[in-house]
């Protein structure tokens, strides 16, 4: 099996990870003629935690990163507080990292890719596609460097400007408005402690303002402001003086820069034949909640394992599974999105539903606490050796796994967990002779 991937941003790069540690030949091309250098989706949420730990970058991941800062709140160029935007929640047996973490985007890919290279794959800048056809059996992709591929299936994670979406004709469904225009970069700022993050809020509006979050791996913050006048570093020295008040912050080594217009869009189709989509490529959120880098990783890690089995019923599941939570994703966001706009401080906060624990692929109706869908909690267990270590060591790697809860036969699945741990039958609400299918990406088969 051979397969391409178009776009090499987080949803690109995971999926070629968990392609090629499948032993599936796998390219990454991106039309970018170099590597993105910035912070844009800078939360890492719970879920995507526990997802790179399995990929294996973890480590690097929590080595480069940070925790999410407190935030200082000045309204009028007066302190007026402290809040966070999620209280830190203390690790519990069956969730390992409660927490999000702080790294920029640029950081992440970085650590992506290396870990692509392990398996032998490298990214291909300046490689755009350009056009495709599909039958049955195959897809034939044509691209920008004049070669012509055959493979078995294509990925779209070209970003919400996607090619593969517009050439499979799929509508994306949603809204811009224009009414609001933000401005969102990466800068250093002297005289801020870079160990927090700040609010400076208008004395009008204290919802209106910039904010400054400290960036991992430097003394940059990443910024958000309405825009005002130029985008240049002068302009945003202009916007920190009139909301923090001059000689607050001296601003240099602006980096990076956006123009972010609220853009919340859904793919009515994630998938044509042998064609499919991810990522930005079939959703597109605002920043509020910190979603979409983590529900594009999601997509990734649900579809891998599908592309590798290949069987029709399997692959048909991606797109009830992932469109569904996608769809309920984008409303939190939206709704994060409405306080803003709205001035609501409760939009300073972030729930639980912002976590990407609580995805579940099952059936509504269906309201056992574990039921097929759910993600797989971790536990504490007893290996082959008889030593203390924690589920989610066993279920890392690319198959799926059976859980048995004091078995009294032979195992005869290739990848088996025989569990005595009276902890982990508590977590998993098992019986004595129990035994659950965990999927390769951590969900109940």
């Amino acid at each position: 099996m051979n397969i391409l991937i178009a776009g090499a941003g987080p949803t690109g790069l995971t999926l070629g990870i968990e392609l090629a540690r499948r032993g599936i030949a796998v390219r990454v091309i991106d039309k970018a003629t170099e590597y993105f250098e910035g912070s844009r989706g800078d939360g890492l949420q719970p879920r995507t935690l526990e997802v790179f730990e399995d990929l294996g970058v973890l480590d690097e991941v929590f080595a480069q990163g940070r925790a999410v800062p407190l935030l200082k709140i000045h309204v009028g160029g007066k302190f007026a507080g402290e809040r966070r935007m999620a209280d830190p929640v203390e690790p519990t047996p069956d969730i390992p990292y409660p927490n999000g973490w702080m790294i920029g985007q640029s950081r992440t890919e970085r650590i992506l890719r290396d870990k692509l290279a392990e398996y032998g794959v490298s990214v291909e800048l300046g490689t755009a596609i350009t056009g495709f056809t599909q039958s049955a059996d195959a897809v034939t992709a044509e691209l920008s460097t004049g070669e012509s591929l055959r493979v078995d299936y294509l990925v779209g994670a070209d970003g919400g400007r996607s090619f593969v979406r517009k050439h499979l004709g799929i509508p994306f469904e949603g809204t811009t408005d224009e009414s609001i225009r933000m401005l969102l970069g990466d800068v250093a700022a002297d005289g801020l402690d870079h160990e927090y993050g700040y609010w400076f809020g208008s004395q009008d509006n204290p919802m209106e303002g910039i904010v400054m979050t400290p960036l991992a791996g430097g003394d940059q913050f990443q910024f958000g402001t309405p825009i005002e006048g130029d985008t240049s570093l002068e302009g945003l020295q202009a916007l920190v003086d009139k909301y923090a008040g001059p000689g607050t912050a001296k601003l240099r080594d602006l980096t990076w820069s956006t123009v972010w217009r609220p853009n919340v869009r859904l793919a009515a189709k994630f998938r044509v034949g042998r064609v499919f989509i991810a990522g930005d490529a079939a959703h597109v959120h605002p920043p509020t909640g910190g979603q979409g880098f983590n529900t594009g990783v999601q997509d990734a890690y649900n579809l891998a394992w599908k592309l590798a089995d290949g069987r029709e019923e399997v692959l048909a599941t991606y797109e009830t599974e992932r469109r569904t939570n996608a769809k309920r994703v984008l409303g939190i966001s939206e709704e994060l999105m409405q306080k803003h706009v709205d001035g609501d401080e409760s939009a300073l906060d972030r729930g639980e539903n912002t976590r990407q624990l609580d995805i579940s692929y099952r059936d509504p109706a269906d309201h056992r606490p574990l039921a097929p869908g759910d993600r797989a909690p971790d536990a504490p267990v007893t290996d082959a050796e008889g030593n203390k270590i924690r589920l989610f060591e066993l279920l890392r790697g690319p198959h799926e796994t059976l859980l048995r809860f004091s078995p009294t036969t032979p195992a005869a699945h290739p990848h088996t967990v025989d569990i005595t741990s009276p902890e982990a039958f508590a977590i998993y609400h098992a019986q004595p002779g129990d035994e659950i299918l965990i999927r390769p990406d951590g969900y109940l088969a």
